[in-house]
């Protein structure tokens, strides 16, 4: 089965993506959407993905699946090992509840679309990040209680859950509204962590294709 994953190098919710595939180990092809020159607009892309969002993962056997969680829910049932969910129901509950903070508290109120709508609407540069570190920092103050509580190392328990496949990005996202990482100390912790694991390496933005290069 040969995956396709569409994805713009620079985006949160197609990272997400790469680091579930490059932790189930899992080999697939790129094929970049520039979402900010438009690519997601034209009638091709819109065929696949009809939200014209990304990312959207081509399955290789004719089926083509869209919304990241989604993604790495499929991912899991049809690749279960490694986990990316504890094998407890309160466990898998509460790591779904940290991903649920990024995917829809903390990202839908920040993302590109979002940006340019107010933009459109006469809304500063300066307004936009302002509104964006605040619902970032919203959402952090929530995690970083959780990851404090649920923890060791990764943000829930020893290993990497999907509640990390959510948290790096938007760690990585943070960066663009020179939010200071200090004041979350358990999130910085894992972010730091990640740094050194190769599956969080392999999908970081700087090493996809269409980034730009030193």
């Amino acid at each position: 089965m040969a995956l396709t994953l569409f994805s713009f190098w620079a985006a949160t919710a197609p990272y997400r993506v790469r680091i579930g595939l490059a932790l189930k180990g899992l080999d697939f092809d790129t094929v970049p959407v520039d979402l900010r020159a438009g690519d997601q607009h034209g009638a091709a892309y819109r065929a696949r993905n009809p939200q014209g969002l990304a990312p959207a993962l081509d399955t290789g056997d004719g089926d083509l699946l869209t919304q990241s969680l989604a993604i790495l829910e499929w991912l899991e049932e049809t690749h279960p090992a490694p986990p990316l969910l504890p094998p407890d129901a309160l466990g898998r509950a509460r790591v779904r509840a940290m991903a649920g903070i990024v995917a829809c508290d903390i990202h839908p109120l920040n993302n590109l679309r979002v940006h340019q709508a107010l933009q459109g609407q006469g809304v500063g540069r300066e307004a936009i990040t302002a509104w964006s570190a605040r619902w970032v920092s919203d959402g952090f103050d929530a995690l970083e209680a959780l990851v404090e509580r649920h923890g060791r190392g990764f943000a829930y328990g020893e290993t990497p859950t999907l509640a990390d496949c959510l948290l790096i990005p938007q760690v990585y996202a943070a960066g663009r509204y020179d939010l200071d990482m200090s004041r979350w100390p358990a999130l910085k912790a894992v972010a730091d962590r990640a740094a050194g694991h190769p599956a969080f390496e392999a999908a970081h933005p700087l090493n996809q294709p269409g980034a730009p290069r030193p």
